[in-house]
């Protein structure tokens, strides 16, 4: 996550003196759909009195069958499929007491009161009232908050899991946050020559922006979509990863145009969606990264020595250590460390996606995160000591074991973690 005020000012390369370049700051946190409440399945009998009006010459007709296809003048449909009761089919209601969808009886017949009865229909089952996951007595309402206690409950994307080939990746809310704005997708393809490849991007959203975690899954899912497209048709890795960035600021800046003009009204000073970006290309002898923000990039070789940082934030405090002003030490203990320089969105400066490219000489793991875990694991040979022996062979293991670190470590912010094992395993081997 970055912290600081919501806006920002260009920075230069290199600052001559310790002014802090205001910046976004990065967060995350969810909560669970609600489940809508159960339709009746079996409606009230109609009578005289709150029967919808119809067209007389429906005088007779009983009741469709269950399954037969609705005729004009039938009462309209909810989205269970029940009737809506309180409906009119026509467009003007009777006088109160008078029905005019059945003739009045022959003379001499029985009464004309007799009106069967609609069959519920089999095809829709009545979904029962979601119940607080915590005191287990309250229902959910439709923000996804319990009615009884006020329990926020588990959304979507308050722990997520995926494992794609020899990649996998876990992501987080974390402890501390009411939503997850942090999101990732993996990949795999072929290169020309059938060589395999694997792709990892992380976002994490900006959060004193709005809507941050709309933008970090909006650059995640262009970015991966960008990479997978590209890297078949023999683009080389390095400009792949350049387009793909470009591919996600494109998404996230879109987003600030379909903001609602009632929250423009509300909130006038409130930054475009924002978020940061990293992400790493592996094949058989190649591995690039590409990043704008303070989402990083770790080389973990298998046998530990030496654990490399690939990637160099955008960030108050890696300017201020670039520029000699501050020990790296003493800069990222600063209140203004994770104050972020760079970022995704349409208010962001000259965007310049960086990338690099470099070719391990043995096995290992690239670990893709978020500021939610290398907060726990800064250094590159703290991360070594996080990421299990078996990291390679077990990566959806290892980004579980990661995430659980930086949850025992406090969870202050939304975690997630990526791994992807150097050189490729074979396709489909993932993780036991």
């Amino acid at each position: 996550m970055a912290d600081g005020p919501p806006h920002p000012t260009a920075p230069g390369p290199h600052p001559a003196a310790p002014h802090a370049p205001t910046a976004h700051a990065s967060n995350a946190t969810p909560g669970a759909p609600a489940h809508p409440a159960a339709a009746d399945p079996h409606p009230p009998a109609p009578n005289a009195h709150t029967a919808p009006a119809g067209d007389a010459a429906s005088a007779d007709r009983s009741a469709p069958s269950p399954g037969a296809p609705a005729q004009a003048g039938t009462a309209p449909t909810g989205a269970q499929g029940a009737p809506v009761r309180g409906q009119p089919a026509a467009s003007a209601a009777p006088p109160a007491g008078v029905r005019l969808d059945r003739r009045a009886p022959a003379e001499g017949a029985g009464g004309g009161d007799d009106y069967p009865l609609q069959a519920p229909d089999p095809r829709v089952a009545a979904e029962p009232a979601a119940v607080c996951v915590a005191c287990r007595a309250g229902r959910v309402d439709d923000d996804g908050y319990c009615e009884n206690c006020g329990h926020a409950q588990p959304r979507e994307r308050d722990h997520m899991e995926q494992e794609c080939g020899p990649v996998a990746a876990v992501s987080d809310r974390g402890l501390r946050h009411h939503r997850n704005e942090d999101a990732f997708a993996v990949g795999t393809t072929a290169l020309p020559d059938g060589s395999p490849v694997s792709v990892a991007v992380v976002c994490d959203g900006v959060s004193s922006a709005t809507r941050p975690d709309e933008a970090s899954l909006a650059a995640s899912r262009a970015a991966n979509a960008s990479l997978l497209d590209a890297l078949p048709r023999g683009t080389h890795p390095q400009q792949a990863m350049h387009e793909a960035i470009l591919a996600a600021s494109e998404a996230v800046n879109a987003l600030a145009g379909e903001q609602p003009a009632e929250a423009d009204e509300h909130a006038p000073q409130q930054n475009a969606p924002a978020c940061t970006i990293v992400g790493a290309v592996v094949t058989a002898g190649l591995l690039v990264v590409g990043w704008v923000g303070d989402s990083r990039a770790y080389w973990i070789p298998v046998d530990r020595s030496p654990a490399v940082r690939l990637t160099e934030d955008d960030s108050w405090a890696a300017q201020m250590v670039a520029a000699g002003l501050m020990g790296e030490a003493e800069a990222y203990a600063d209140h203004r460390a994770h104050a972020i320089t760079g970022w995704l969105g349409a208010d962001a400066y000259e965007l310049e996606p960086h990338t690099a490219a470099f070719k391990p000489d043995r096995p290992g793991v690239v670990v893709v995160c978020t500021d939610g875990l290398w907060n726990y694991a800064e250094s590159a040979d703290e991360m070594a000591e996080a990421v299990p022996a078996d990291a390679a062979a077990r990566p959806l293991h290892a980004a579980r074991v990661l995430v659980g670190h930086a949850l025992d470590g406090g969870g202050h912010d939304n975690v997630t973690v990526a791994l992807v094992p150097f050189p490729a395993v074979p396709q489909g081997a993932g993780s036991a």
